[in-house]
């Protein structure tokens, strides 16, 4: 079945759309409604240049170097320069999917007709998009404002027909790639440069990958700890909806609901009812308070998110309408600033709480009767002993990386952009505490499914059965100590793939 483009209109991104154009590679076009907005704006752009006004990013020098006027034959060659001067970005490459997040976002942006670039130059953007030719865009080199200048230089810069790019599996000079393409580069005209890289779409980008890893982290956690729970012989009644009726936030009702669902019909809870224990520790009786915090966060950073990537964050900005050109400070990227530094430390506390919930089944003294770390053969074997130890080393260096990077700034050109974001220093954070909660969250997973097995013949509620089959067709029950690495990768594989995520599509409960 073929899948219509999704039509870009600057205005009804959404972040499933942006992950679907990002990570699956659906094709984009240009919607109808965009072409005579963004024609509009070129048009005032041309006016000015006929009129010889002098207008900021059009025909003067840039930040310090805002008053120095430049002569019209010299516009082309200023926008170039703008460019390469500009495209200075260090460290390792985004990957493509942020990358394609990027080409994605600016597409959009332009679109709602108040940067004054041409139709052909978006369009090469969507071409570029739609045949996997993506710019080698360095991770590292931008403070958030004016924008994400020195990453979006570098997609221009491939827009120009310079640069690297990465294009069917090869990394090759962009021109190379363009000729195989069937594709030509453009000369940058009066305020394109400036239109390409003034702007949040970088950090934003990032945002979306993180938070659609977030969103099905958090269902992934809320069943790992319902099958933690019952094979730590923990109990259920914590997550009652009477007793979470009495503190209702959003995030902590919708983690008791799913506990309470996937934990029903549990002969292991049963097989325990009338022993002594009378409270569980926090890690199991405090999951949705844990787990809830966490789901508000990410529902608060998927509205500013949403927000983001409709928005215009050009500068300056051209009003078709009344023909003016304004500065102002749409570029500064503090709002998704400060969601970064919220959703690093909300997607830490998940690890944090996790690595809590491992220790309670590899350790002999908390967990009730189970073999010390985990191993049927304890002594000869040290069976889950070290990945709890690789959970803690990763759960500590979440603690360093969830400093906020918001509460920094540093003065750049000359101390005319006096006050900047670090939102994508932030959002990079963010990436890699997500690619570590993963791993922490799959550990657990790792353990719990062993404990189960050496609770059998019990069995636990069905929806946590279900997990344990998806894990088990893949990762046979540790009996003796093997060469532990690739099951820890594995089940982080596991745990992301697309069989965990319609697993859980499944199991979620009707409401």
């Amino acid at each position: 079945m073929t899948i219509a483009p999704l039509l870009l209109d600057g205005q009804s991104l959404s972040v499933a759309d942006v992950m679907r154009v990002s990570e699956q590679g659906q094709m984009v076009a240009l919607a109808p409604e965009a072409l005579p907005r963004i024609e509009a704006a070129r048009a005032v752009v041309e006016q000015v240049i006929r009129d010889k006004k002098v207008v900021y990013g059009i025909n003067t020098g840039f930040g310090y170097l805002k008053n120095k006027v430049i002569p019209a034959e010299d516009l082309e060659t200023l926008q170039r320069n703008l460019i390469l001067s500009h495209a200075c970005g260090v460290g390792t490459p985004f990957s493509e999917i942020v990358v394609r997040g990027i080409m994605l976002l600016r597409a959009n942006t332009l679109c709602q007709g108040y940067s004054g670039a041409r139709v052909e130059l978006v369009q090469l953007i969507l071409d570029c998009l739609n045949q996997g030719l993506h710019p080698v865009i360095p991770s590292q080199g931008s403070v958030g404002a004016s924008g994400d200048l020195a990453p979006l230089s570098h997609l221009a810069l491939s827009l120009m027909g310079e640069g690297h790019v990465n294009y069917q599996g090869e990394r090759l000079a962009t021109a190379e790639a363009m000729s195989r393409a069937g594709l030509q580069p453009v000369t940058l005209q009066a305020k394109e440069g400036l239109a390409l890289i003034n702007g949040t779409q970088p950090m934003t980008a990032l945002g979306c990958v993180v938070q659609d890893g977030f969103e099905h982290l958090l269902n992934a956690a809320d069943l790992i700890a319902a099958l933690s729970i019952q094979v730590g012989l923990g109990s259920r009644e914590a997550f009652r909806p009477e007793l979470h009726a009495l503190r209702p936030h959003t995030g902590q009702l919708r983690s008791a609901h799913l506990l309470w669902n996937w934990m029903q019909a549990s002969p292991m809870i049963d097989s325990h009812e009338d022993c002594l224990e009378v409270q569980d520790a926090y890690a199991f009786r405090c999951v949705p308070q844990v787990h809830g915090a966490s789901r508000n966060s990410a529902t608060h950073a998927a509205e500013v998110l949403t927000c983001e990537i409709n928005a215009v964050t050009d500068n300056p900005i051209i009003l078709p309408d009344s023909q003016e050109i304004i500065s102002c400070g749409h570029f500064h990227g503090q709002p998704i600033a400060l969601v970064m530094d919220y959703l690093g430390i909300a997607l830490a506390e998940i690890a944090n709480i996790s690595e809590r919930r491992i220790e309670r089944l590899v350790n002999p003294k908390l967990n009730r009767d189970l073999p010390a770390f985990l191993s049927p053969f304890e002594g000869l074997n040290s069976g889950y002993m070290i990945p709890q130890y690789v959970a803690a080393a990763l759960v500590s260096e979440n603690k360093v990386l969830a400093h906020p990077a918001s509460v920094d700034s540093i003065p750049t050109s000359a101390n005319q952009e006096d006050h900047v974001s670090m939102g994508t220093i932030g959002a990079n954070k963010a990436l890699k505490i997500l690619g570590h909660v993963q791993q922490v969250l799959a550990i657990e997973m790792l353990c719990a499914v062993q404990a189960l097995d050496l609770r059998r013949p019990l069995r636990c509620s069905p929806a946590t059965e279900a997990l344990y089959e998806l894990v088990r067709a893949q990762i046979p029950m540790l009996e003796h100590d093997r060469y532990a690495a690739p099951d820890l990768e594995q089940a982080r594989d596991i745990l992301i793939g697309s069989e965990m995520r319609e697993l859980i599509q499944q199991l979620l409960p009707v409401t």
